[in-house]
């Protein structure tokens, strides 16, 4: 459990310099100049993501459970799943309705995910990830919202041909990774 919470520290605290010392991010990336910060950035990121994943799979191995949530709360993930892909292929590709609306769809994409999987997963270790994920997601759509006002930021239109592929795209990519991504990757079989 330790190295859960050491990389979840990691990872989520790097990825919320945004949230929480903006001006010491931006003032660190004009002193040490873009490809040092990205590099700095992309390291801590990895080191975040393989320390908290390697807690995760120890901590399964004699897992706490909290709860059994019920098995038709597969049927709503897989739903809210289709949704997260789609949100999050959305910040992807240009001029699509959806990021055009919701101006976020990246980080609204990884809280429909967390909410997924805490509404499937009741062990401790399960909830302490997918939980953290979601309060970190808020807090930066909440960042974000806030910069964007403060910056008067507009978003242009987007148009029906790149909305229409962003949904297919997203549909295809949550089919797959459903079907037979996850299941190597993390060793669970949603469908």
């Amino acid at each position: 459990m330790e190295f859960l919470i050491l990389g979840l520290m990691m990872f989520l605290g790097l990825h919320s310099t945004r949230i929480f010392a903006d001006g010491w991010r931006s003032s660190l990336r004009a002193n040490i100049g873009e490809p040092r910060w990205k590099c700095i950035y992309g390291l801590g990121s990895i080191a975040g993501f393989a320390t908290f994943l390697r807690g995760f799979f120890e901590a399964g191995r004699d897992p706490e459970v909290l709860w059994v949530p019920p098995s038709y709360m597969h049927h709503v993930a897989a739903v809210l799943m289709m949704l997260s892909f789609i949100l999050l292929t959305a910040a992807y590709i240009p001029h699509n309705s959806i990021k055009a609306r919701l101006h976020h769809p990246m980080t609204l994409g990884v809280m429909v995910w967390a909410i997924a999987h805490l509404l499937t997963n009741g062990q401790l270790h399960e909830v302490i990830l997918f939980g953290s994920f979601l309060v970190w997601s808020v807090m930066l759509l909440r960042s974000a919202i806030q910069r964007d006002a403060a910056a008067g930021v507009s978003y242009p239109a987007g148009s029906t041909g790149a909305t229409v592929t962003t949904v297919l795209l997203g549909g295809f990519l949550a089919l797959a990774f459903g079907h037979w991504i996850h299941q190597a990757l993390i060793g669970v079989k949603p469908f």
